[in-house]
């Protein structure tokens, strides 16, 4: 089992949308999940911007992935690079440190993922 920042049971992200490398609504990660989908960010519109600048574009809906693309204030499992280059952008979203996975902080310091905790 996984554990959050705090060291306790990983937290769902979210169900609605469904979030996850696995589609569980876990930040959970694994060695298949080659971008450690393992930060549970609460979005913004200018994150989502930024994001789709980079090309990665999470607001256009997916039909055939059941995607619906994400909106300001969606909760998201992000992968840890992403959000540690959006940081570094100055666009990084708020998180959730109780659904985020420790696994993130093998790509991103806990004090820098903890100050944007909401």
């Amino acid at each position: 089992m996984q554990t959050n920042l705090f060291g306790e049971p990983l937290q769902i992200c979210s169900t609605s949308p469904m979030t996850g490398f696995y589609r569980d609504g876990t930040c959970r990660t694994s060695i298949e999940d080659g971008g450690s989908h393992s930060v549970c960010a609460v979005v913004t519109d200018e994150f989502l911007g930024y994001s789709k600048a980079m090309g990665n574009d999470l607001t256009t809906p997916i039909p055939q992935y059941g995607f619906t693309g994400l909106k300001d204030g969606d909760r998201w499992c992000l992968c840890a690079a992403r959000w540690y280059e959006a940081y570094k952008a100055g666009y990084a979203p708020k998180i959730d440190p109780s659904a985020t996975s420790s696994q993130a902080t093998k790509i991103v310091d806990k004090e820098i993922l903890l100050k944007y905790a909401i």
